[in-house]
């Protein structure tokens, strides 16, 4: 387990997680931009796509995820961790979901080795540290954030913190071991949660 955070903290590169576009109102307020984000009538998703693929509100996290192209690692990831029936349940759940390109700043020896049968619930840790439980919105972590006089803490399924933070118009979250990470893809509305799509893999702690 330590060697693998290890490794994997000083290869993890700044991580985006923006929850959709935003913007400064004129009294502050962040408003988001409503073409990256779910409604409230019943068209959440409308024309929302993810690698290239369709996204279905009625659909679970492991099979929205499933569709996506540049989901694919995290896709088998997530059933080599044994993880997929827990995903595909009723939640809710808000994932922050690393792409292929967030995987690969990750060494591939690591990688390969996370993948073994061997370290299983070292990968289910990495992974359940991206899940909090419940639903939460690119609206309701700015929210928090401000709530919070700037900073905003989630407990996660793996039992570790993410904290939260405004940096520009953008959310950023900090994992353990100095992992960050941005949205690049916000409020991806499924059957059993929401998925906002990040661009690095947040560690937990050793």
């Amino acid at each position: 387990m330590t060697n693998f955070f290890k490794i994997a903290a000083a290869s993890a590169a700044a991580l985006a997680l923006t929850a959709c576009e935003t913007t400064m109102s004129d009294d502050g307020d962040m408003a988001m931009d409503n073409t990256a984000s779910a409604n409230t009538t019943g068209s959440a998703n409308a024309g929302v796509t993810v690698g290239g693929a369709a996204m279905s509100p009625n659909r679970t996290i492991v099979q929205n995820a499933s569709q996506a192209s540049n989901l694919t690692t995290l896709v088998t990831a997530v059933q080599a961790a044994g993880l997929a029936e827990t995903l595909s349940g009723p939640g809710p759940f808000t994932v922050f979901a690393p792409t292929n390109a967030a995987f690969d700043k990750v060494p591939a020896a690591t990688r390969t080795s996370l993948m073994q049968p061997a370290n299983r619930a070292m990968l289910r840790d990495v992974l359940t540290y991206h899940v909090v439980p419940g639903t939460l919105t690119a609206a309701d972590l700015m929210q928090r954030i401000r709530a919070g006089n700037g900073t905003a803490t989630l407990t996660t399924v793996e039992g570790g913190q993410l904290t939260l933070r405004m940096m520009g118009d953008r959310i950023m979250i900090s994992g353990m071991n100095g992992s960050t990470a941005h949205v690049t893809q916000g409020d991806v509305r499924q059957s059993n949660g929401v998925v906002h799509v990040i661009d690095g893999v947040l560690t937990p702690s050793m």
